[in-house]
Order: structure tokens, then sequence, then C-alpha cells
């Protein structure tokens, strides 16, 4: 396995374990809803996700369909030339199943993040006159649902790769495409790496703010309670910051994954179609024992019969089902995190003003 792709996995399972041990500590507060607002996060983004699911591949275009039934295929064929009758190691509905789950978890898990990143641009808005940076902070703002409209294909691919009228050619092919928009992925998380030091700053600002609300008060206020408020600010801001960075590291790394097993290329050129099918001929040439016969297996039979098998685990996990399953998460990061943003948002600007 490629050593950039073993660094991804592990990066992304330390960020998962770092937004689980974050979530686990809103469980374990008695008091102010936290708990209630993730089960209700979690059960929604469930019933979204089973929603997303069934929707065709005319609308949202992850290949979902195409690389499950690849590889279901191949992992009969796999299996049969094992010698093993199976028919399928896995359901459609199992397999939708369980995706939904995963993105049920996820969007528990990015849903404070999410209300933290609404705060943060509002303040953050507030904190400066520059027309350039509050641009920049929209953009950013707004970038989780740009990448969620590069899956969209009414709205994007099919303007861009299919011909605009007969007789035209079309602005780019559908692997250009691709590139493309893992480059546009690319570019709006460097957009939201530039743009964390002033949601940091804006986070900072609510010690003042909170003082200024403070001396608005009745009755007397002593040090201690002063000092006490600034500093919880103050220790609270290594979680902030990954709430903030969290989100950012997986959507990252999940694009390079894409990138990597996906067979994907960062250049903007044509590319040959996948070779789904390479290990066909392979598993077509052996015995029902799964050896490859004659000399060689009667010689090394241990060596050929490992071979064989690397070579049947590689067809049946072709780069056709991880570009459908990678781009799903990828697109389903995207849109949880402008979920909770855009309901933070909601609630920040209009239900604590009321």
């Amino acid at each position: 396995m490629n050593i950039s792709v073993v660094w991804s996995l592990l990066v992304l399972s330390f960020v998962i374990k770092v937004l689980f041990s974050l979530t686990a500590h809103y469980f374990r507060l008695e008091e102010g809803g936290e708990r209630s607002l993730c089960i209700t996060f979690g059960f929604f983004f469930f019933v979204k996700a089973m929603v997303i699911l069934i929707v065709t591949e005319n609308y949202l275009e992850f290949g979902l369909e195409s690389g499950f039934a690849n590889f279901s295929d191949s992992a009969l064929h796999f299996l049969e030339h094992q010698g093993l009758e199976s028919q399928g190691p896995i359901s459609k509905l199992t397999f939708k199943l369980i995706l939904a789950l995963l993105c049920a978890l996820i969007g528990a898990f990015l849903t404070f993040p999410g209300l933290r990143l609404a705060q943060m641009h509002l303040d953050a808005l507030n904190l400066t006159n520059d027309k350039v940076a509050q641009t920049l902070l929209h953009i950013n703002f707004l970038s989780p649902l740009i990448m969620v409209l590069l899956w969209v294909k009414p709205i994007t691919k099919d303007y861009l790769t299919l011909p605009t009228s007969p007789g035209t050619e079309p602005v780019m092919t559908a692997e250009t495409y691709d590139t493309l928009r893992l480059w546009s992925i690319l570019l709006l998380c460097v957009l939201r790496l530039a743009m964390m030091r002033r949601h940091l700053q804006a986070y900072l600002n609510l010690a003042q703010k909170n003082l200024t609300l403070m001396k608005k008060e009745a009755g007397r206020i002593s040090t201690v309670e002063l000092q006490t408020m600034v500093a919880r600010v103050f220790y609270y801001l290594c979680v902030i910051a990954l709430q903030y960075m969290a989100p950012l590291v997986m959507l990252l790394h999940t694009t390079l994954l894409l990138k990597t097993l996906g067979g994907h290329s960062w250049g903007v050129y044509p590319q040959e179609e996948l070779p789904c099918e390479e290990g066909s001929s392979t598993l077509a040439a052996q015995g029902p024992g799964g050896s490859l016969g004659g000399s060689l297996g009667a010689s090394v039979p241990s060596v050929a019969q490992l071979s064989v098998a690397l070579g049947g685990l590689r067809t049946v996990f072709s780069p056709l089902l991880f570009r459908g399953v990678l781009s799903f998460l990828t697109w389903w990061i995207a849109a949880c995190l402008f979920s909770t943003s855009l309901f933070g948002l909601f609630y920040h600007q209009y239900l604590m003003a009321a």
C-alpha cells in the first residue's frame, strides 16, 4: 500500500478519535442540552443520508452504484475461483445502511464544530471593516456549499462536460473536471486555513464582550470572577482550534485518498479509463482451487497462491469502488459542516438576538 495512503488513514483515524473525545465530553455534561443536540443531529443526518443514498446518479454523481456493482461482481468471481459458493459479500441495502450509520456518526461529530464556526464567523465580520476580508470570510463560510455543488451534475458538471448545442465541443472532459474538482477543494481548504487566525481572534474577543456585559449588570463583581471568566475563554481556545481544524483535515485527507485510491490525477489532461477488470483474465486462468497450475504452482504453491489472492483482492477493491465511497464521504463531510454552520448562523443571529 502507498505510504501516502497509510499516512492519510492514520491522520483520519486520529481526527475521528479527537472528535469522538470532544463529543463524549459534551455527552457527559448534565446541563445545557448538548447531549440532546448531538442525538438530534445524529438522527437528522441518518435520515438525510438515507434520502441522499436513494437519489439517482443523474443528480448526485458519486459513482456508488457502479462502484458497488463492480465490487459485488468481482468479489463473487473471486470467491468462486477460490472454491467457495456465495451469493455475494454484502447486499446493496446493507451497504447503504452501513454508509448511513457512518454518516450519522460524522454528522454528530461535526455538530459543534459547525455551530462554533457560525459564531466565530459572525464575530469576525463584526471585527473587520475591510471589504476584501469580509468577502473572503463569506467565501470561507460558503466553501462547504461550493464543495457540495461540485457533485451536483445538473448545476456544475453537465454544463462543463456536455456540449451546449449540437455541433459544439464541451468545455472540458469528465476527467479534467474531476481533476479541477480536487483542486477546487484543496484551494478552499487553503482559504479556510488562511482565515483561521481571524476566527480564533474573534473567539478570544468574547472575553472583552463578556466583560462589557458584566459591567452593565447591577451589583459588584469581584476581581476573581473577572479573572476566571477571561481564563476560561483562553483555556478553551485549544478546543476551538481543534473544532476549526478537524473538519478541514478530514476534507483534505479524504480528497487526497480520493485522488490516490480513485485513480485521479493532479494534471489537467484526458486520462484512460480505469482498468476495473484488470484481474479478470488472471482469475479466469486459475483453477477452481485458486492456484495457477503447471510447474510454477507445483514448485512454489504458497507464493503463487499468495500472489493470486493479492491480485484478486486488488480486483475486488478496485479504484471504481474507492472513487464512489470516497467521493460520497468527501461530499458528506462538506454537507454536514455547511448544514450545522447554517443552523448555527440562524441560531446566533436570530434566536439569540430575540
